[in-house]
């Protein structure tokens, strides 16, 4: 069984696969309190599903993009049975995770995204950079970006870890409502870092919308 905030379609706002119809199925609860999250009532509300059931209602939408969210989706010991029968049924399966929970706990051919947390988020310290070395040409890293000095300290973990080498993709996203997306754009261009400017795309679109988007 899995606490399910949401399961609903939309369009996926983030990532190299920005743009494509995605299913999302939000799970409940996070252990990190990131001063910048946009999504605080996935903490504790939910409903509790079977996987049967939530592949059931993944169906029903007709979409093979699916990305498994939260909160923090790894904080619940069944995330990773989920995430093997969506992959079981056909899915091409995302997981966003913060990357303070071990990222091996999902079964190989998940494209893992996550989100490396600057020193702005409150909560660098819990990033467990044993995942790093996990990471595979499949997945992406992502670096929310508030400030200068979050935007410095992303810069030095990406070349301190090859990660523009390591993985499919390396995001820098700035902060939505607190840093400038033209000024970190500028600061990119300036250094020529090797990773892409990634904008939450389901924001623009429906900006007065909090939630099923």
């Amino acid at each position: 069984m899995l606490r399910v905030t949401e399961i609903f379609k939309s369009i996926q706002g983030e990532s190299s696969w920005a743009g494509m119809p995605c299913v999302f199925v939000r799970l409940t609860g996070c252990p990190l309190r990131c001063i910048w999250c946009d999504t605080p009532y996935a903490y504790g509300e939910g409903t509790e599903m079977s996987v049967e059931d939530i592949i059931a209602q993944v169906e029903t939408f007709g979409t093979p993009l699916v990305e498994i969210t939260g909160g923090e989706p790894l904080a619940q010991p069944a995330c990773p049975n989920l995430a093997r029968e969506l992959l079981a049924h056909g899915k091409t399966v995302l997981c966003e995770t913060s990357g303070a929970l071990p990222i091996d706990l999902l079964p190989a051919g998940v494209i893992r995204i996550m989100d490396l947390k600057c020193p702005g988020s409150g909560e660098s310290e819990r990033n467990d950079w044993n995942n790093i070395p996990k990471l595979t040409k499949n997945d992406e890293v992502k670096f929310v970006i508030a400030d200068r000095n979050d935007y410095e300290w992303a810069q030095k973990t990406l070349w301190k870890y090859d990660l523009h080498n390591r993985c499919r993709a390396v995001l820098f996203s700035p902060a939505w409502g607190i840093l400038d997306a033209a000024q970190l754009a500028d600061w990119m261009l300036e250094d020529n870092v090797p990773c892409r400017l990634q904008l939450p795309l389901h924001k623009i679109l429906w900006p007065e919308i909090t939630r099923g988007r």
